[in-house]
């Protein structure tokens, strides 16, 4: 489960977000199987379809360096409740998680709620195959 640290360390990578539209800052931080760490923040386009998730971000980041297993994800956004990732960031973690992987969703106050890749998408295209 995430530690404080790893809280911390999605909150402290939420300032490098580009989000000059939305001004809605997204940090992440992954852990690989091995404990290896990459963050990822949101950063914006002013063509909003090239816009990309700091969860995607982090995730994009380990895929392109070999990475393939995963041990959690940490997701911080400056929101009352626990932030949710978007529909586009579920698919893509179906795709390279585990459906068991935690995925700790954290709100400004730092409260946090947990679920699992599964529970946040649980019928995913790549459950069809």
């Amino acid at each position: 489960m995430a530690t404080t640290e790893l809280i911390d360390l999605a909150v402290k990578t939420s300032e490098n977000a580009y989000v000059p539209y939305s001004h809605f800052p997204i940090g992440a931080v992954l852990v690989t199987a091995e404990g290896k760490i990459y963050t990822g923040v949101n950063v914006e386009n002013a063509s909003f379809g090239l816009t990309n998730c700091g969860e995607r971000t982090a995730i994009f980041k380990a895929v392109s360096e070999g990475e393939r297993s995963f041990k959690e994800l940490i997701i911080y956004g400056q929101t009352e409740k626990p932030v949710s990732p978007c529909g586009a960031c579920r698919q893509v973690m179906a795709e390279f998680f585990e459906p068991d992987l935690p995925v700790t969703l954290v709100a400004k106050d730092k409260s946090t709620v947990v679920m699992t890749v599964k529970e946040l998408l649980p019928y995913s295209f790549t459950d069809l195959t």
